[in-house]
């Protein structure tokens, strides 16, 4: 039982505006949904806990637009991932629903964190972190808006990051790209041409069709096509999921940027002037959400992904971080605007597109646009254990498993290149894969925790430790949700002990794991 005193201490000074230092059992770091079913589990075993969350907003992609969810096998979601799912069942009158508002998600999630154990710091990003050999004793965060700075001291941390930013410095290994396929046997790491998501042959690159001199088209790189699996630092393409809304009572019109570059969507008229039969779902995928929204997410050749403008986010400054982001807002505010008034968009595309607008009711406090980009990679730690192809592919034995992922090997396109074929130079996107992964897999425990050597009392449940290919699949939010759980509940029983012998039997009974 907590002593109470100590409790109102707490209480009484996270109130405070001024800088400190602060105690607490927990401190997590990151905003996404793994951050909220994290500190649940956590508050719900007897620990306070702090969040800091570098965004104004709780829930990462769950709800940032992300509400198509990519589940791959519904047996699969366990524990507080699958309450979570129920949850909003119960908020749309069904048993479960998987198809969700933004705001539905937003709802739940802050009442799972509404706990008076449960102390939030928004808008502060990590700018050190204290260790004393192999624990972390404090982090400091800074506001990115004044400056002021937090420091929080521990027993246990959970890095529930996108970015993975905490375990970086805390001197915890990584790996930012892709593997070459030969470092853990794979067939699909590394470098790779898809058909889907794809020019057809013989897309002209340049900005005059057939003169070389005239320079390449936007968001054309004239890099060299890398050997088939090979290796290298680049990041599958990040985006936004879009929620619009068909409702004209609850529309926010397109409306021209200020920035606004017709020459950045020329490669887009070229797929146009390619394509016989131009259909919406050519362009993107746009999910139908309850209450008359979408969820529009990237397809095809040329769409919402920003493909090749990402690569140095996974290790820049928040300051750089945040231009990238800008970019690509700016990028998908203007190819919406692009869609309803450039007259070389074909008519069926543009008639569809007028009939949507930003969803009024969601983030009206920006507009109907949503506070976070789509990190689909960023950070992998490198522990004792990293998931690979072969656990996907069910030729692993987990004894330490935790949790399951169930979806495809999935990666979008890395870059934007030239490519020679039969003796024409053409435009091609590389990186896409999309590789089933037949029954649900285990998650192992080690994959959750650093290698003791490095640290002793951190968690990470998003930047997990596997291969790029393998991260395709685990990188879901149904199953950030699950292992955000077991990681609060892991820091709540490894006290001042070393996350690396926390007993998983515990973990297995109250997420409901019940083996390969």
């Amino acid at each position: 039982m907590k002593n109470p005193l100590k409790l109102l201490f707490l209480l009484l000074a996270v109130s405070c505006s001024g800088v400190g230092t602060y105690k607490t059992d927990v401190c997590i770091y990151g905003g996404t949904s793994a951050a909220v079913t994290a500190a649940k589990s956590a508050a719900q075993n007897g620990c306070r806990v702090i969040i800091i969350c570098p965004d104004t907003v709780l829930g990462g992609m769950t709800t940032g637009g992300l509400g198509a969810t990519d589940i791959g096998n519904k047996q699969a979601v366990i524990g507080m991932a699958r309450q979570f799912y129920r949850d909003l069942g119960r908020h749309y009158g069904v048993e479960e629903q998987w198809t969700f508002e933004p705001s539905a998600a937003q709802a739940i999630l802050d009442s799972y964190v509404d706990n008076p154990d449960i102390s939030i710091y928004r808008g502060y990003y990590l700018s050190s972190v204290r260790k004393k050999g192999t624990r972390i004793v404090s982090i400091t965060c800074t506001d990115g808006e004044g400056g002021m700075s937090r420091t929080i001291k521990a027993s246990s941390f959970i890095d529930a990051s996108y970015e993975g930013d905490l375990l970086a410095m805390a001197g915890v290994s990584y790996h930012v790209g892709r593997e070459a396929s030969s470092i853990y046997g794979e067939e699909w790491n590394g470098s790779h041409i898809s058909e889907y998501h794809q020019f057809k042959d013989g897309v002209d690159p340049y900005v005059e069709k057939g003169n070389p001199d005239s320079g390449l088209l936007w968001g054309i790189r004239d890099w060299k096509l890398k050997e088939e699996g090979a290796g290298d630092d680049y990041i599958q393409a990040y985006n936004f999921r879009l929620c619009l809304s068909h409702d004209k009572d609850n529309q926010i019109p397109f409306t021209k940027p200020d920035d606004y570059d017709p020459s950045v969507y020329e490669l887009l008229v070229r797929v146009f002037e390619s394509d016989p039969d131009p259909q919406i779902n050519n362009y993107f995928i746009w999910s139908l959400m309850p209450g008359n929204k979408t969820d529009v997410n990237n397809r095809g050749a040329f769409s919402t992904d920003m493909i090749g403008m990402n690569h140095d986010y996974p290790e820049a400054s928040w300051e750089r971080r945040k231009e990238i982001i800008a970019a690509h807002k700016s990028y998908t505010l203007g190819l919406m605007w692009f869609y309803v008034s450039d007259p070389r968009v074909p008519k069926v595309l543009q008639d569809f597109v007028r009939e949507w607008g930003w969803a009024k009711d969601e983030y009206p406090a920006t507009g109907g646009w949503t506070h976070q980009i789509y990190v689909r990679e960023a950070r992998r730690m490198i522990s004792d254990y990293v998931a690979t192809q072969a656990d996907c592919d069910g030729r692993t034995v987990v004894e330490d498993g935790i949790g399951y992922a169930a979806y495809s090997m999935d990666s979008h396109n890395c870059e934007r290149i030239l490519v020679v074929k039969d003796g024409k130079v053409m435009v091609k996107n590389e990186g896409d894969v999309e590789k089933g992964v037949g029954r649900p897999y285990p998650v192992s425990y080690r994959s959750l925790v650093p290698r003791r050597e490095e640290c002793t009392n951190l968690l990470v449940p998003v930047c997990v430790s596997s291969s790029h290919i393998a991260y395709g699949s685990i990188r879901m939010e149904p199953v950030f949700l699950e292992l955000g759980q077991v990681c609060g509940l892991a820091a709540s029983l490894a006290g001042r002990n070393p996350v690396q012998d926390v007993d998983i039997s515990r973990i297995r009974e109250e997420v409901g794991f019940n083996g390969n």
